[in-house]
């Protein structure tokens, strides 16, 4: 049974009245039954859906139609207890009772509850000691419940860079952060690399380094500049792949040496310590290709800086993969991009990523597999 509970009223009452002209018929001029939906609930027998009477609508409908006419937000509450209502079954003007939270979060699918977590603390339902707080500590420590959430390591990163900073990137929601749920969410995001998975493919990751990468936040990526961005990648692939080289560029280019067992702080101030310069974006390749290191996919971020020296970046992937013999594949990423063209459009090897959210990373992953 299909409900389309959002259908505008006027097109809902014409579908209806154009059912009601225009009724099957068979070829002695009977009318036909009209087909019935059945819905059967716990306990009873099947209910039958023409003309669907109030007291037979299922269940968790009614409670839903219920809710839209509920005022006070104590009894609004009991009723998404009883029926495990959704936050987007709850009308605006309940979303700023307590009450109505607290009875959502012993609920909320995990992913819903990592992206609740500011306005849970600013309407006080998560405080230290709480019975939500609670709750939530126990979702974000089970390994099982984030591997089910399938939630990327970049989503958990976001989640923790925007609640401790207390509050949301437009400014119009704040709180006081609540120091063990910050805790919980930096060991959920190491916690969550586990659910990336491998691409199988010899990669090498070749991140900016030149000054700007400090600057500005990533559009897709609230609370995250782009270093914070490209560093976090290189370590989810250095968990998750079994062969990466890891390097660092601006106009020259050097090993990174970087592992995905350091901490995310600790590889972004390495990283910061190397010497800068322009960003040439042609360096991962020629580096590769003077060192004969047999890469299938080049990786590279940087924020909004595509510049490349005498030899365009798809020139350089094109010596790699005429000299190597390797049908080698070129993702660029411009985090902060609004717009560059570096790929080749008539070469399907290649890949420009403007903007980065935490979606990219399975586009760029099936990419890779081809």
């Amino acid at each position: 049974l299909q409900l389309q509970l959002q259908q505008p009223r006027g097109v809902r009452r014409r579908h209806v009245e154009a059912a009601r002209r225009v009724r099957p018929q068979d070829p002695h001029g009977d009318r036909r039954p009209r087909p019935r939906a059945v819905i059967a609930r716990s306990g009873r027998e099947p209910v039958s859906y023409g003309s669907v009477a109030r007291d037979q609508l299922p269940v968790l409908i009614e409670a839903f139609e219920a809710l839209k006419a509920i005022k006070d937000p104590r009894i609004a509450a009991k009723l998404i207890g009883e029926h495990r209502l959704t936050h987007e079954m709850v009308p605006g003007e309940l979303k700023q009772s307590p009450e109505v939270w607290a009875a959502l979060v012993p609920h909320m699918p995990l992913t819903a509850l990592v992206r609740s977590l500011g306005k849970l603390s600013q309407v006080g339902v998560i405080a230290p000691f709480s019975s939500a707080t609670k709750h939530v500590l126990a979702q974000l420590g089970s390994i099982d419940k984030l591997r089910k959430a399938r939630l990327h390591p970049l989503a958990m990163l976001t989640a923790l860079r925007v609640y401790a900073q207390g509050h949301g990137e437009r400014g119009k929601l704040s709180w006081v952060p609540v120091d063990k749920i910050v805790d919980a969410l930096d060991q959920a995001f190491y916690a969550c690399f586990e659910n990336v998975e491998p691409t199988g493919k010899r990669t090498l990751l070749a991140l900016d380094v030149s000054g700007s990468m400090g600057c500005g936040t990533i559009g897709g990526l609230p609370g995250v500049t782009p270093a914070v961005g490209s560093a976090a990648m290189a370590m989810v692939t250095l968990k998750a792949e079994a062969e990466v080289q890891t390097l660092a560029f601006s106009t020259t280019i050097r090993e990174a040496r970087i592992s995905g067992k350091q901490r995310l702080d600790d590889v972004v101030k390495h990283l910061a310590r190397i010497p800068m310069g322009g960003t040439d974006c042609a360096q991962p390749m020629l580096w590769a290709l003077e060192k004969r290191v047999p890469i299938d996919v080049f990786q590279v971020y940087t924020d909004n800086e595509t510049w490349y020296g005498q030899i365009h970046p798809h020139e350089a992937l094109r010596r790699y993969r005429e000299k190597l013999g390797i049908p080698a594949k070129l993702v660029v990423v411009g985090m902060t991009a609004t717009k560059f063209s570096i790929a080749d459009p008539d070469d399907a090897g290649m890949l420009d990523v403007v903007g980065f959210d935490s979606a990219a990373p399975a586009i760029m992953a099936d990419f890779a597999r081809g």
